[in-house]
């Protein structure tokens, strides 16, 4: 009997990328083995139709590997298209706190971070993107568009000196929250120590300012607060303190407004605060930026769920990907992640709200759309999706065997509640409403149960610039 991978209504296009996923096979070799066309899934992804006779050829390939397509996928009866997805507008009444980005919950953050292993596996995967970058005199230059708790930075900092150990480094952080800031310059100091060419810079601009370290606005380039800290001494401790002592500085001016329009976290006060060793002054002189004249051309961009994935695919293109893609310098590379959903987080969250669905821009659609918001700025650049076994990645809530058992604490399910609403970035509204009973517990119960713990799937992309 053949197995039907389409439910519930898919298309063929479904169809196709779960086969894909399943067997390991990438969307162009099944395109070139199915209908001899290597472009044919990427065609179907733009809204191209199919004919009866293509659709019995794909099945025909489908069935002799033991399943099944729809018979009457939604693809004959019309074109797909990139679906893009409605802007929530919030009514004129609200305040822009209820819109305030759901990642800037610090209590669920934090505890979401200490319970599962994202950040050391997005550090994984944007890792060996330094085997493919070429970086060129005076430093090896990188730009993480959202540095969060550090975790990742320093992660990656540590590959990097594995791989050049003797070249500067350039590293610039983008990061709004005060919070944020503390945790990840509590994780520098032995950066400092072990890879004493490096300059860290760490700024509150908008993607489309931080990579140049320039606002756009006149306004705001006159307020722009640009502080230099030479660390003196040799030691990580010495470092260290010095760097606490910079805690009234922060207080003071790392401060972040609500947009009155989408409910956004931005900048009070535009803030660039750049880190070297004094010992390394003279090494590091063409490193170290200056105000009014830094520049981008960054070896490696990390963007590491840089937007909110309810946010339109337009958003996202335009506000964040588009402007790192162009900060990219020759043979640079963009590595972007983002949650995928189709995984027991997911499945948590939909038995409590059913048919939610946070995660409906793929890869392949942003792409698409920074290809466009890009048009004449994008031709020297190679937009990567890969397939399936290449691009997703997982990771998990931290457990022990023997707490996946009849009897779950409700400390274990309280986290993995919080990390799988964290990921599917519920409100706070909505979750008021359902936790008046243990019904969430009892879900989540269920799901870890079946699965034997909690995972989810996140999935990377790569927007790289052709070498001169």
């Amino acid at each position: 009997m053949l197995e039907t991978l389409a439910q519930r209504g898919d298309g063929l296009l479904d169809s196709i990328a779960d086969f894909c996923r399943r067997t390991g096979m990438a969307e162009s070799t099944f395109g070139r083995r199915a209908v001899n066309d290597g472009k044919f899934v990427a065609r179907l992804r733009d809204g191209a139709r199919i004919t009866p006779e293509t659709l019995e050829r794909v099945s025909e390939y489908m069935a002799r590997h033991g399943v099944a397509v729809p018979s009457e996928p939604r693809e004959l009866r019309r074109l797909i298209r990139v679906a893009k997805p409605p802007v929530a507008r919030a009514p004129a009444e609200s305040p822009p706190s209820r819109n305030f980005r759901f990642f800037d919950n610090r209590q669920k953050y934090l505890l979401f971070v200490n319970t599962c292993s994202e950040k050391w596996v997005v550090a994984q995967r944007v890792g060996m993107e330094l085997a493919n970058i070429h970086p060129r005199p005076p430093a090896v230059r990188v730009f993480d568009a959202g540095v969060g708790d550090g975790t990742v930075l320093a992660r990656v900092m540590r590959a990097m000196h594995q791989r050049y150990p003797t070249m500067p480094f350039y590293i610039v952080g983008k990061e709004v929250s005060l919070e944020d800031v503390r945790l990840a310059l509590d994780r520098m100091p032995d950066r400092f120590f072990e890879h004493p060419s490096t300059v860290l810079v760490m700024t509150n601009l908008y993607y489309s300012e931080a990579p140049w370290l320039t606002p756009k606005s006149v306004t705001a380039a006159t307020s722009l607060v640009w502080k230099e800290v030479a660390l003196t001494g040799t030691t990580s401790s010495e470092f260290e303190q010095q760097i606490t002592e910079l805690q009234p500085f922060l207080n003071e001016n790392w401060r972040a407004t609500v947009s009155k329009t989408s409910g956004n976290p931005g900048y009070a006060k535009p803030v660039v605060l750049v880190f070297y060793r004094e010992d390394h002054k003279f090494l590091l002189n063409q490193v170290v930026p200056r105000r009014g004249v830094a520049r981008a051309d960054f070896d490696l961009v990390i963007a590491s769920q840089p937007y909110r994935a309810r946010a339109s695919v337009e958003f996202k293109a335009a506000k964040v990907l588009a402007p790192l893609a162009r900060s990219l310098a020759p043979g640079g590379r963009l590595i972007a992640i983002q949650s995928h959903g189709r995984d027991p987080g997911l499945e948590i969250v939909q038995r409590i709200w059913p048919g939610e669905n946070p995660f409906q821009t793929d890869r392949h659609q942003l792409l698409k759309a920074t290809r466009a918001e890009l048009g004449a700025d994008g031709r020297d650049l190679n937009f990567n999706a890969y397939a399936d076994n290449r691009s997703l990645f997982r990771y998990e809530m931290h457990t022990l065997p023997e707490e996946i058992s009849e009897a779950i604490g409700t400390s274990t399910l309280l986290a993995a509640w919080n990390a799988a609403v964290y990921v599917a970035q519920i409100e706070d509204q909505r979750l008021g409403e359902i936790m008046g009973d243990r019904g969430y517990l009892e879900a989540t119960q269920e799901v870890l149960r079946r699965h034997g713990g909690l995972w989810f799937l996140d999935e990377s992309y790569v927007v790289s610039r052709k070498r001169d």
